[in-house]
């Protein structure tokens, strides 16, 4: 994989996500992909902030998209190479403050096997 093509993985996940649209979010990743998150390990400790596979990331964007009808990612930096994306984007949702994110995307065969968030 090249570098060019992660990072339009990479952009195609940041309109997904915005778009709040699910299904076109979840065809970027692969069936048993993982994902970390610091906000993940808050509101579902017993998680210890991962999940793993479709159904799991379903399940945890959709309560997000449920409850922060507002939220949406507004891309700062991408840093791509052969096998996986640095992004730093801001978080945004109506009533909070704004929050510098970075997240890792892993990809393997055009799909993403594990991303992990980190807040700033």
């Amino acid at each position: 994989m090249s570098a060019e093509t992660n990072e339009k993985i990479a952009l195609n996940w940041f309109e997904a996500f915005n778009e709040h649209n699910l299904e076109k979010l979840l065809s970027l990743y692969a069936d048993d992909a993982i994902h970390f998150s610091p906000k993940l390990k808050v509101r579902r400790p017993e998680t210890h902030g991962y999940v793993k596979g479709k159904e799991a990331l379903r399940e945890w964007w959709h309560d997000a998209f449920d409850r922060l009808p507002s939220l949406h990612y507004t891309v700062t930096t991408l840093t791509a190479n052969n096998n996986r994306v640095f992004m730093e984007y801001v978080r945004s949702v109506e009533g909070e403050f704004e929050m510098l994110v970075a997240e890792v995307l892993e990809i393997e065969n055009d799909k993403i096997v594990s991303s992990r968030v980190y807040h700033g």
